[in-house]
């Protein structure tokens, strides 16, 4: 499930901001969405080069 922008907004209050816009939390978002697929397209790739159909710790932790 990707990071909503409601959820982009709370990271940004929880990081100090006092308020925010409703880009800025889409822009954060779509970041934070853009980063997490790339990094599970990696640890994918990780695990199947293991012969693995399973992901895991270890796959995301080397993808990072």
């Amino acid at each position: 499930m990707p990071v909503s922008s409601s959820a982009a907004k709370k990271v940004l209050k929880q990081a100090g901001a006092k308020r925010v816009s409703d880009n800025a939390a889409s822009e954060l978002a779509d970041s934070i969405n853009g980063f997490a697929y790339s990094l599970a397209k990696k640890a994918v790739t990780l695990a199947a080069h293991a012969k693995r159909e399973t992901v895991k710790k270890e796959d995301i932790e080397l993808a990072k």
